[in-house]
């Protein structure tokens, strides 16, 4: 039999396959693959999730909006029921913002942790059919979905929980809240990239002591940034300017945007500054991660 008749029988077993996919193609059906893992073992542990997103936000409006005012220890600057809702307005966003902050840090900083140490579960999602810096981009994209969940948990109940007479002034702006939340939970899942390629495993509780915590009390949760000028020394407001090297406050002043008619920081501050941190974020979040993968 002539080669040539064998050629014809292996064209003819070819037909009728799809041609063979593209690396791009591939690579987003790794994505895909990825962050659906992900969101499937998220689903297997909701109830859990949950419990972990309420603990922090609800003893904090619990005890500064229900305990407080009801014992007669007021909030607010002393005002009575007028300053304590007034601080309710501030509050109730801050809340918001600490929970997208903690839940995006703690989906990918704890979860790099733990992969990059005694599981290495790290090297079986790196051989995945896409580049090494896609398994990072897939992390931080699950992260931020979870992170967007707590927020839509967290603020229904950070709304409601309060004391009688205390009373949030809310105002939902859709278009600002549409559009912020979703980047501020990529920027905080970038940070969580960042400081869970940083931190060793060992050393990750550190990362609690010297980070979130100071992201937290100067971040703008508990107070507006426009009021902090009155903190001033030789006629200089240095806490106004220093928060300004903190995530949290542009997230907690765009929640405020968003939620309230209070006073904010401008929005046309907001948005840049957030997406410059997302992109920081992510350079040196995806720089740490290849040299972690490959070291």
């Amino acid at each position: 039999m002539s080669t040539d008749g064998f050629a014809a029988a292996g064209d003819a077993s070819l037909v009728g396959l799809p041609p063979p996919r593209t690396s791009a193609a591939a690579s987003r059906a790794a994505l895909r693959a990825l962050i659906r893992r992900d969101l499937t073992v998220l689903g297997k542990h909701f109830g859990e999730f949950v419990a972990r997103t309420l603990m922090q936000p609800l003893l904090l409006v619990f005890v500064f909006l229900y305990v407080f005012p009801t014992i007669g220890q007021g909030v607010g600057g002393g005002g009575g029921p007028v300053g304590e809702s007034a601080f309710a307005t501030v509050l109730v966003p801050g809340v918001v913002a600490i929970s997208i902050m903690f839940q995006g840090i703690q989906s990918v900083a704890i979860q790099l942790s733990q992969e990059f140490g005694y599981t290495r579960e790290i090297e079986d999602r790196v051989q995945a059919p896409c580049p090494i810096w896609l398994v990072a981009v897939a992390r931080v994209m699950s992260g931020a979905v979870q992170a967007l969940i707590s927020a839509l948990i967290v603020f229904p109940i950070a709304a409601v929980v309060h004391a009688p007479g205390v009373h949030a002034h809310l105002t939902v702006h859709w278009w600002i809240a549409v559009t912020l939340i979703p980047l501020a939970c990529v920027a905080m899942t970038s940070l969580g990239l960042v400081l869970g390629t940083t931190f060793e495993p060992r050393n990750i509780g550190l990362m609690f002591g010297f980070v979130v915590l100071p992201l937290v009390f100067l971040g703008g949760t508990y107070y507006q940034w426009t009021r902090l000028g009155a903190v001033s020394a030789a006629g200089i407001h240095w806490l106004q300017v220093l928060v300004l090297v903190n995530p949290l406050i542009y997230i907690a002043e765009g929640m405020r945007a968003a939620l309230t008619d209070a006073a904010h920081m401008p929005l046309f501050v907001v948005y840049p500054v957030l997406v410059g941190f997302c992109a920081l974020f992510l350079a040196l979040g995806l720089r740490n991660f290849r040299r972690r993968v490959l070291s």
